[in-house]
C-alpha cells in the first residue's frame, strides 16, 4: 500500500533522509563466521510500563569504527516462519559517544540496518521501544502479567554465528511482580534483575514470564535436575492448582525421562500464562517453554481436557525440536531462512508423543486418549483437499499454512502435519510392534534417537536419511517406502492405518464422544463436518464449508448465515433436529440463507444423520492399550 501525501512534502522528505543518511543500502550482507564476537552485549528491558503493553530497551553493542550491520531475529526456531514481530520497534535511536549516528534499513532485508561507526567510538547504544499490540501473541501484557520474549527486544551484529555472541541481559520489573526464566541470576537490586551472561542464540531460547499473581510448584522433588511449574494469571485464583492436577505432570516428567532415557536441559521450566486477554498457544524452548492457556485452565474439566496436553507437547520438544533438529532448520543466524520439510518428524512426532505421555501419565484416561485419536482420524479421513495436497506438502508450505484463512480450510489444508503426523508415527510403532512380535517399539527408537549426551542442550542435527536408519536400527524394513507411500500420497483415502494396526477401528454414530462435547463447550458452535460438510456459529454463521460435501453441493459457502431452517428461525437444536429428521425421509431440508444483504433459499439434500466419530474394539491385540501404558 502507498500513502498518499503532496507531491512537495514527498519530495521535501526524500530530499531530507538522504541528505541525513549517506549509507550504503541493498548491499551485500556479510556472511556469518563462527568465531566468537569481540566483546559483550549488554541489554536492559525495562517492563515498568508493561502493563500498558510498552517495553523500553537500552543496548549497548561493543564496536570497531566503520560499517557495521546490525540484525534483527526474523527467523524465530519454533515459529517455523520469518515471524520476528519488527514491525512492532519503535523509536530506535543509535548513539555513539553521546552523539546521534545515522542508520539505514536495508532495502531488500528490511531486518537488516546500516550504519558506520565514527571513529572514536567503541560502543554502540542503542535505545527504542517495543509496543506490543493489545492482540498481540509474542510479548503478551496485561495490568497484571507480561511475558518477555527476547528476540523482540534485542539486535545483534551480523557476520558472527548466534551462539558465538555473549549478552549480559537485565530486566526491570514493575514493583511487587515476581518472575520466571531459564536465565540464571547473576544479582538483583530492587525491582532489578541482572542474569548470567549468555549466548545469544541462548538468550532468544529463554523467555521471561512474570506477574504479580505467581505460583511455583517443583514438578521433580528430590531429583538432581529440577523441573518447576511457574504460573502467572491476572488473578489469585487463577494461578492454583490442584494436588491431583500437580501428580499428573510430575508423572509427565517421569514418563518422558524413562521413555527418552536421557534429558537435555541443566534445569526445566513450564512457564504458563494464564490470562484471556492473549492468544492461547505454547512454544517450545530447550530449558523451558511458553505456555499460553486460559485463564481458568485449572478450574474448567472441559478447558483442561483439551488443552491439557499443550504442556507435554513443548516438554517432549526439548528432545525432538531443541536438542535433536532437522538439519534444514538449523540456521548459524537468525537471518537464514529455515526449511520445513520434515516437520512431520519435528511437529507430528511429538504430537505423537505429547498424547501417549499425558495418558502415561494419567492426565487423560486411555478411553479419553482413544477418543482424542478418533477425533483426530475423522477430520484427517475428511480432508478433502488431500486430493491435490500430500502431507509432506503441508510440512513444505508450513511457512503459509501457519497464516492460512479458516474458510475452506478443509480443501486449503491446514498444518496437518500436527495430527496426521500423529497418526502416521502411530502407524510407524504399531508396524514396529507388529514385526518384532512386541519386542520393539518407538520407544527404543526414542532411546536410540534422542537419548545420547545425557545433559547436554548443544542440537545434534539430522537428515531424512538418518532418521531412516535409525528406523531400521530398531526394525529392519523398507522405511523409506513405508514413510514415502503416506507423505507423498494424494487421493480421497486416508493413508495412514495405526489405529486398524492397533486393534481398532473407527466408527460413527449420532453422539459426539467427549472430546467434540468439550470442544463445542469451550468454542461455542455446531461441527456437522461429518455429516452436512459444515460448521456453523452459534449464531448460523457458516465458518467452514467441506469441499464436494452435501453443503457445498448445495451452495453453501463459508461467511454465509443461516438464517432458518424448514421455515424456523435458527438456532442449535432447530438445526440438530432437521438433520435428524431428514434422516427419516427423502425430503429435502430447506434454508433461508443471508450472502451480506441478500437473502436465497437453498435446498440441501443430505439423509445421512448425524455422525461422530469413535474408536471400537475389533481383533487382535490392542496394541494402542500397550502404547499407552506406562513405564516403570
Amino acid at each position: 500500500m502507498r500513502p498518499t501525501y503532496p507531491h512537495c512534502l514527498t519530495s521535501f522528505l526524500c530530499v531530507c533522509t538522504l541528505a541525513a543518511n549517506q549509507v550504503t543500502v541493498a548491499q551485500d550482507l556479510p556472511q556469518a563466521l563462527d568465531k566468537p564476537y569481540p566483546g559483550e552485549l549488554k541489554l536492559s528491558v525495562d517492563m515498568t510500563h508493561a502493563p500498558l503493553r510498552i517495553f523500553q530497551i537500552d543496548e549497548d553493542i561493543p564496536v570497531r569504527s566503520g560499517p557495521i550491520d546490525l540484525y534483527y531475529p526474523k527467523w524465530i526456531p519454533g515459529d517455523h516462519s520469518p515471524s520476528g514481530p519488527l514491525r512492532d520497534i519503535a523509536g530506535l535511536v543509535i548513539t555513539g559517544n553521546g552523539k546521534s549516528i545515522p542508520w539505514r534499513r536495508d532495502l531488500k532485508e528490511m531486518y537488516a540496518i546500516h550504519l558506520t561507526v565514527p571513529p572514536g567510538v567503541e560502543t554502540l547504544k542503542l535505545s527504542f521501544q517495543f509496543l506490543s499490540p493489545a492482540t498481540g501473541i509474542e510479548m503478551a501484557a496485561t495490568s497484571a502479567l507480561a511475558v518477555l520474549e527476547f528476540n523482540g527486544v534485542a539486535f545483534y551484529p551480523a557476520g558472527f554465528f548466534a551462539r558465538d555472541i555473549r549478552v549480559a541481559p537485565s530486566v526491570t520489573f514493575p514493583s511487587g511482580w515476581k518472575f520466571a526464566t531459564a536465565l540464571k541470576v547473576a544479582s538483583q537490586t530492587g525491582n532489578t534483575v541482572s542474569f548470567e551472561s549468555v549466548s545469544f542464540n541462548n538468550l532468544v531460547d529463554s523467555p521471561v514470564i512474570a506477574g504479580q499473581y505467581f505460583n511455583r510448584i517443583d514438578l521433580a522433588p528430590g531429583a538432581s535436575t529440577p523441573v518447576m511449574l511457574d504460573i502467572v494469571g491476572d488473578s489469585q485464583s487463577d494461578v492454583a492448582i490442584t494436588p491431583k492436577e500437580i501428580a499428573g505432570l510430575r508423572n509427565v516428567v517421569t514418563q518422558a525421562n524413562r521413555l527418552f532415557d536421557a534429558h537435555h536441559y541443566e534445569h526445566y521450566d513450564f512457564l504458563a500464562t494464564l490470562t484471556d486477554q492473549a492468544h492461547h498457544f505454547g512454544l517450545e524452548h530447550h530449558q523451558s517453554s511458553d505456555n499460553r492457556l486460559p485463564a481458568d485452565f485449572f478450574k474448567d474439566p472441559d478447558g483442561y481436557l483439551l488443552d491439557e496436553d499443550l504442556m507435554p507437547h513443548e516438554f517432549v520438544h526439548s528432545w525432538n525440536g531443541k536438542f535433536r533438529r532437522p538439519e534444514d532448520l538449523w540456521t548459524p543466524t537468525f537471518m537464514e531462512p529455515m526449511q520445513d520439510d520434515l516437520l512431520w518428524v519435528y511437529e507430528g512426532l511429538t504430537e505423537y508423543w505429547c498424547g501417549v505421555l499425558t495418558t502415561r501419565a494419567g492426565i487423560w484416561t486411555p478411553t479419553e486418549y482413544r477418543q482424542s485419536l478418533a477425533s483426530v482420524a475423522s477430520i484427517m479421513a475428511n480432508r478433502t483437499g488431500r486430493t491435490w495436497r500430500s502431507l509432506q506438502d503441508t510440512a513444505d508450505s508450513a511457512q503459509l499454512l501457519y497464516s492460512s484463512p479458516s474458510e475452506w480450510i478443509n480443501y486449503r489444508r491446514a498444518t496437518d502435519f500436527y495430527p496426521e503426523g500423529q497418526l502416521l508415527w502411530l502407524d510407524v510403532d504399531t508396524k514396529i510392534r507388529s514385526l518384532s512380535h512386541g519386542k520393539r517399539s518407538l520407544d527404543d527408537f526414542a532411546k536410540l534417537f534422542f537419548g545420547m549426551d545425557n545433559g547436554s542442550y548443544v542440537t545434534k542435527t539430522y537428515t531424512y536419511d538418518e532418521l531412516i536408519s535409525a528406523l531400521n536400527s530398531i526394525q529392519r524394513y523398507d522405511w523409506n517406502t513405508f514413510l514415502r507411500q503416506r507423505l507423498d500420497y494424494t487421493g480421497n483415502d486416508l493413508p495412514e492405518h495405526g489405529i486398524q494396526a492397533g486393534g481398532w477401528n473407527v466408527v460413527y454414530d449420532d453422539v459426539p464422544n467427549v472430546i467434540e462435547k468439550s470442544i463445542e463447550k469451550i468454542h461455542p458452535g455446531i461441527n456437522l463436518s461429518n455429516s452436512l460438510g459444515i460448521t456453523v456459529s452459534d449464531n448460523g454463521v457458516i465458518r467452514d464449508v467441506q469441499w464436494d460435501s452435501a453443503a457445498a453441493k448445495a451452495g453453501l459457502v463459508p461467511g454465509l448465515s443461516i438464517v432458518a431452517v424448514n421455515g424456523k428461525n435458527f438456532d442449535r437444536n432447530v438445526l440438530l433436529d432437521a438433520i435428524r429428521d431428514a434422516h427419516l425421509t427423502a425430503t429435502a431440508m430447506v434454508f433461508l440463507v443471508k450472502n451480506n444483504d441478500a437473502f436465497s433459499t437453498v435446498q440441501l439434500n443430505y439423509h445421512g444423520g448425524l455422525r461422530y466419530a469413535h474408536l471400537v474394539r475389533t481383533h487382535g491385540e490392542d496394541l494402542i492399550d500397550e502404547i499407552t501404558r506406562p513405564l516403570n
